[in-house]
């Protein structure tokens, strides 16, 4: 209920301030699967997505992009480096919202479903790739996968 509120309140401000919103997404790998939750909530409530949100006012997006991935799935980001910024006006049908997508290299925990994702699911890359995701996440597993294989390790490091 929380959530549906704070999207809510997110729509007006934005629609009176038109001002863009700013989330953060992460990508998460392991043995050639991505980290995907089934969403809860409109939109695209029962698609795949990345594990993201919004950042709080005062908040890094690093940390951000943290807290999310653990509200999410239960799983705490070690060490994030930067995918890039995705700002297309209509990523997001509820308002113009930038995300800052992150790929997790170090993490811990184990997966755990919460309020705002029904399934949390390790999937086979071949799969992702096929799947029709929630906003632009396909977008940013492509840019993830030619991040991983064509580029310097060391790049991009928060």
């Amino acid at each position: 209920m929380m959530a549906k509120i704070v999207s809510f309140v997110f729509s007006l401000l934005s629609y009176f301030f038109k001002k863009p919103t700013i989330a953060t997404d992460v990508v998460v790998e392991k043995n050639g699967k991505i980290l995907l939750i089934k969403r809860t909530f409109w939109p695209y409530d029962n698609y795949y997505s990345l594990p993201g949100g919004m950042v709080e006012y005062g908040e890094r997006v690093e940390d951000a992009a943290k807290r999310e991935l653990y509200e999410e799935t239960g799983l705490k980001a070690k060490e994030l480096k930067l995918l890039g910024v995705f700002s297309d006006p209509k990523r997001d049908p509820r308002w113009h919202a930038i995300t800052i997508a992150f790929a997790v290299t170090k993490f811990s925990g184990q997966i755990r479903p919460s309020i705002e994702s029904k399934e949390v699911v390790w999937m086979d890359i071949r799969k992702v790739k096929k799947l029709k995701l929630a906003f632009d996440h396909n977008k940013i597993i492509n840019t993830y996968l030619r991040w991983k294989y064509g580029q310097s390790k060391e790049k991009n490091k928060v």
